[in-house]
This record gives structure tokens, C-alpha cells and sequence, in this order.
């Protein structure tokens, strides 16, 4: 399928361009903005030849495609405007304020990457060309090398008012002015010269505006451009039709341009400046912890799309204290992914996969690392985990020797130059044991072969008869059988907690599939931990975010530890006062130890009772 066959495929099963409200690209993945989900068939562009992964994620549907994205990018454009720039309201889901946030992160920062990814490489091969000797630093090839990648940090506001602009659906040359009033000569220079002449403010109507120096700020130019969004409609509804065209923008600009100078850029930058010399004093005083707890979870960040969420942060530092504390953990974990990817190159017997493992670790080792985690550590999971754990611990050194970055840059081993020269040693030593623990661990925790032929197993576990002698669980709920990848939750739907399947519940009991004992009732009585006299252990989760009820709409009739019966009435819950609330009352069925089995096949499809066998374990 070549890049225009997949853009077009893509667009259809993302619900076609009338779904579609925003799209652009990162370094791997498509992101869509959609106006409806539902309308998305998830598993089947999942399964698309040239894919690694979809899903939802931060308020965007996410398609990982690899490093050529872009190109599927460009023909993704020519078919159909998706600039939403009509000013139409779209429907909104609902969304919590963290998930609003990593979206608003995501949508702002993720249209400038190429900027900065490429500035950033520029820094890297100058940081190279300078510390071996290769070129003079004097020279005047190096000045205008270091120009070129110092431009978009030191314009960043420029960047982020364009993109922040699109993001909030308001003007962006409005936005673009309000970014030269905070870099105009007037703020600028009289900034630089504080020392000197001791004037730290200016005075307007009365009103100070202090002097602050805003280049390669983040945060002011975003909380300027969102209330922008805000004053303009604000002043184009007031003001009458004929002038509009004269007044709105002078208005809008005179209302802005003074709260941003003397309100919004100053407490911005304070809040950049705390929130760098926050992290700062953490790596200080707990580096270790700071740094490893950092190193473990950056690839599950990046699993969901979340860890461009950092980036404000990562800028934030360079521009107040000229260098980074969260590079070196990002690089810990993308060289540990590269060595997990590598370890299961080595003990894989499956030609495509070692290919793949192959070509995926050497990407991952430049800093991209998503063909690593998707098309190869993440769906043997073992490998993942152990990619994470040597992240972490290599992070924790990382932090106890206090390395840093002194720019942006993808953190793969094109970026090594732009690390404290001081601490190069331990940089080295931490990116050749994050490799080497990535490997060993996954080696140790072992690659197991027949998870690759997974995908060719879907017809076998449609079937209703199974030859193969194993262990029948019954279903624990009455309504219909879905697969795990339906399931809005990538901890079900990748299967990360076990296999299993889903059921959508007709009725709102949940009964016991099997004789055994309770192992766990959580207290918001969402989810089920079951135990079988033959050790099958298994996982009832009662629709997804439920915990969040806390109880509510729900009746257990258990307690742990009780003995149980096959049939007996574990939980009741109330379908329509939980559906009213706002919640997927999707059930996955995990078998939690199914590590422990060869397989589990679904030998029931369509509609279920509890009567009818759902599971067989060989």
C-alpha cells in the first residue's frame, strides 16, 4: 500500500473529511482531531499495512506510522480541508481537566516540532564541529550555524502564537502581534540594561509594566493567545457590522497588548521561571528518585502521545537556566527501548519480526522510538516493561550525577554533544548501560514467540467448537461478545493486563463464571479480582472509569475472600443511571495469569448468557 492508498484509507475510516476537524503530524504519528469517535473504526485502521498503532489519546485520534508520516501527512492533506478554520463550533466530549490539558500541550506544540527538531539537530552538529576541532568557533560558518539553531528558541513566542492561535480558533495575526509586542526593542533592550541603568519598569497609564526579557518563553504567549481568543469574539460582537473591519483589530489590541505586558507575560514567566527552578531544586534534593521515576514512565508517555507534554517544560529550562534535566532521562529510555528491541532481534525466530526488531532498535537509538514500542517491545509486553525498568534506573544515575542538556534536541545518540561537557563520561557510560540493561532484561524475562502469530488466530477463536482440551470459563455477564481491541482503554485493548474479550452487558448482574474464591472486591465495587479451584485468574472490570463513581449505582453481594459458586450473584449494577452518567459500560473479561496458558480462545460470539461457556484456557 503505498502513502496515497494509505492516506485515503485512513480518511475513510476515520469517518471521512466531515469528521475531521484538525490534523497534523509529529515525528511518528497523524493526529487527528475528530468530531465524533464513534465514528472512527479504531480496529480497523489499527490493522492497516503500514500502521503500527491507533488509538485515542489525548483528545486526538493518534495514528503511529513511523518516519514516514510525513509523507503520509501530505497526501492526507490534499484530501479534504482540515483546517477547521470556518469558525464553526465543534460538539465536544466531555473531558477531564487533565486530559483538556495534554491536549491543549499537544495541539500547541506539536505543529512546530519539525522547527524545532531541525534547529535542535543544528545545535547538535555545531556542539560536534566545535568540541573535536573540526571548525573554529570564531569562525564566521559557525555564527551563522549557531543562528540558525538558536533562531526558533529565541522567537519561540513568534512559533507558539501561530500555533496556539489554531489551537484556540482565533486570529493569528493578532496572535503574531501580541508575540513582537513581547520581543519589541522597547521590552527587550531596556530589559538587557537593568543592571546598568536600574530601571526595571515603565510606566503606562499609570500602571507598571515591567521589563521582562520574553525570548524562548512558553507560557506567556500561550495565556495571551487563549484570552485573545476570548477579547476577540468579545469585540467582534459588540462592535456594528460596517466597522468591524477598522475597529475589532485596533480594539482588540489596545485591550490586549497592556494586559499582556503589565498582567499576563510577567506572571507567565514567573510561573516558567518557578516551575524550571522548581525541577531544578527536585533533581537537587531527590535526583535519584526524581530521575528513575522520570526514566520508567517516559515510555508509557509516550505510548499515549503524552510526552510531548514535557516539551514546555525541557524550553522553559534552557531559556531560564540554559540547560535541561529532562532530556537525560528521555534519552535513558529511548536507548533502553533500542536495546530491548535488539534482545528480541537476537531471540526471536520469526524472520519478519527480526526485521523488524532490527530496524526498529536502530531507529530508536536516533531517538525515535515508536516503531520500537509498537511494532515490537509493547506487543511482547516483556520486553517493554524490561525496556522501562532499564530506563529508570539509568534515568536514577542520570539524576545522581546531575546530567543535563544545553538545548532541544530528538534525544537519540546524534544529540550526545549537546550534554555538560563535565559529565560526558557518565553520559556515554548511562547510554551504553540503558542499551545493554534494555537487552539483558528483556532477555531474561524471555521473547515469547507465540504472540507474533496472534493476528492469524482470529478466525480460529471465532470458531464455536474447539478441538483442544483446556480449561471452559463461563461468562460472567449476559449481553454481547466484544474483542478487547473495541475497548476505549489501551490497557485492555492491548492487552496488557492479560488476554481476554469484552462484553457489552444487557443486564446489570454480574455472576460467577466459575467455582473458586474472591481474591478482591474494590471498594468502588467497579472491578472483580476471582480466583478458579483450577488457578485460572481473572479480572471483571464494570465499564471503563467507573472507579471514578465511586460506588454509586452499584450493589456487591461479596466480601474477599468468600467461596464462591458458578452462578452465584457477585454484583449488581444500574445500566441506565450508569450510561446517564456519562460512562462506557463496556465489561472486559481479563485472564490476568494468562502468561501461564498457551492460549485463551473465545469459543462464543454474538450474544451471551451465563450459562454459555465464553472462555476455553489451553
Amino acid at each position: 500500500m503505498n502513502n496515497k492508498e494509505l492516506a485515503q484509507k485512513i480518511l475513510e475510516l476515520s469517518g471521512g473529511e466531515k469528521n475531521i476537524t484538525l490534523a497534523t503530524h509529529c515525528a511518528t504519528r497523524l493526529r487527528l482531531v475528530v468530531k465524533s469517535e464513534a465514528e472512527v473504526n479504531l480496529k480497523a485502521i489499527d490493522t492497516l499495512e503500514g500502521v503500527l498503532k491507533a488509538q485515542h489519546s489525548g483528545g486526538q485520534l493518534q495514528v503511529v506510522i513511523g518516519a514516514k508520516v510525513n509523507k503520509v501527512y501530505e497526501e492526507f492533506v490534499k484530501l479534504g480541508d482540515f483546517s477547521n478554520n470556518d469558525g464553526t463550533e465543534m460538539p465536544k466530549a466531555k473531558k477531564n481537566p487533565f486530559n483538556a490539558f495534554i491536549e491543549t500541550i499537544s495541539g500547541v506544540f506539536t505543529p512546530i516540532l519539525p522547527a524545532l527538531v531541525g534547529c535542535g539537530m543544528m545545535k547538535c552538529l555545531s556542539s560536534l564541529m566545535t568540541s573535536t576541532g573540526m571548525v573554529d568557533p570564531s569562525t564566521g560558518f559557525i555564527t551563522i550555524f549557531n543562528m540558525i539553531s538558536d533562531c526558533v528558541f529565541y522567537f519561540m513566542p513568534f512559533f507558539l502564537a501561530v500555533s496556539a492561535a489554531r489551537k484556540f480558533k482565533t486570529n493569528e495575526y493578532l496572535a503574531v502581534a501580541l508575540a513582537a509586542c513581547l520581543l519589541h526593542p522597547t521590552i527587550l533592550d531596556a530589559a538587557s540594561k537593568i543592571a546598568q541603568t536600574g530601571v526595571d519598569k515603565i510606566s503606562f497609564l499609570g500602571l507598571p509594566i515591567l521589563l521582562v526579557k520574553y525570548t524562548s518563553t512558553v507560557i506567556p504567549i500561550i495565556l495571551s493567545v487563549w484570552l485573545l481568543s476570548y477579547v476577540y469574539k468579545f469585540v467582534e460582537k459588540i462592535v456594528p457590522d460596517l466597522l468591524k473591519v477598522l475597529l475589532v483589530p485596533m480594539i482588540t489590541l489596545l485591550i490586549m497588548v497592556p494586559v499582556q505586558l503589565i498582567a499576563i507575560g510577567p506572571f507567565g514567566s514567573y510561573v516558567g521561571t518557578w516551575i524550571a527552578e522548581g525541577l531544578n531544586m527536585l533533581f537537587a534534593t531527590s535526583g535519584i528518585i526524581a530521575g528513575a521515576l522520570l526514566g520508567f514512565f517516559r515510555p508509557i508517555l509516550v505510548m499515549f502521545g503524552m510526552h510531548y507534554s514535557i516539551m514546555p517544560m525541557q524550553i522553559q529550562q534552557v531559556a531560564d537556566t540554559g540547560s535541561t534535566v529532562l532530556t537525560a532521562s528521555a534519552l535513558a529510555a529511548n536507548m533502553a527501548q533500542a536495546g530491548a528491541a535488539f534482545a528480541v532481534f537476537l531471540k526471536t525466530r520469526n524472520k519478519t519480526m527480526k526485521a523488524a526488531a532490527g530496524s526498529s532498535s536502530l531507529t530508536a537509538l536516533f531517538g525515535i522510538t515508536e516503531p520500537a514500542i509498537y511494532g515490537v517491545t509493547l506487543r511482547f509486553k516483556k520486553p517493554f516493561f524490561a525496556g522501562c525498568l532499564a530506563a529508570g534506573l539509568v534515568s536514577g544515575f542520570y539524576g545522581m550525577v546531575n546530567a543535563h542538556a544545553n538545548a532541544i534536541a530528538i534525544p537519540g545518540i546524534l544529540s550526545l554533544t549537546t550534554f555538560n561537557a563535565d559529565k560526558y563520561i557518565y553520559i556515554i557510560i548511562g547510554v551504553v548501560a540503558a542499551f545493554v540493561l534494555g537487552c539483558v532484561f528483556t532477555i531474561i524475562a524471555g521473547v515469547d514467540d507465540s504472540v507474533i502469530g496472534e493476528d492469524n488466530k482470529t478466525e480460529a477463536k471465532k470458531e464455536n467448537v474447539v478441538s483442544h482440551e483446556g480449561v471452559m470459563i463461563k461468562s460472567p455477564v449476559e449481553g454481547s461478545v466484544k474483542d478487547l481491541a473495541e475497548v476505549n482503554d489501551s490497557v485492555f485493548s492491548e492487552g496488557l493486563m492479560g488476554k481476554g474479550v469484552a462484553i457489552e452487558p444487557k443486564i446489570g448482574k454480574v455472576m460467577a463464571p466459575f467455582d473458586g474464591i474472591v481474591e478482591a472486591i474494590f471498594s468502588t465495587k467497579h472491578a472483580i479480582g476471582l480466583k478458579s479451584n483450577d488457578g485460572v485468574e481473572v479480572l471483571i472490570h464494570i465499564g471503563l472509569d467507573t472507579v471514578n463513581l465511586e460506588g454509586k449505582h452499584f450493589k456487591s453481594h461479596i466480601t474477599n475472600g468468600q467461596t464462591i459458586k458458578a452462578g452465584d450473584l457477585l454484583v449488581e449494577f444500574d445500566l441506565d443511571e450508569i450510561k446517564k452518567e456519562g460512562y462506557d459500560v463496556i465489561t472486559p473479561f481479563i485472564i490476568t495469569n494468562s502468561d501461564e496458558y498457551e492460549d485463551v480462545l473465545v469459543v462464543k460470539n454474538g450474544e451471551v448468557t451465563n450459562n454459555d461457556n465464553l472462555l476455553k484456557l489451553i
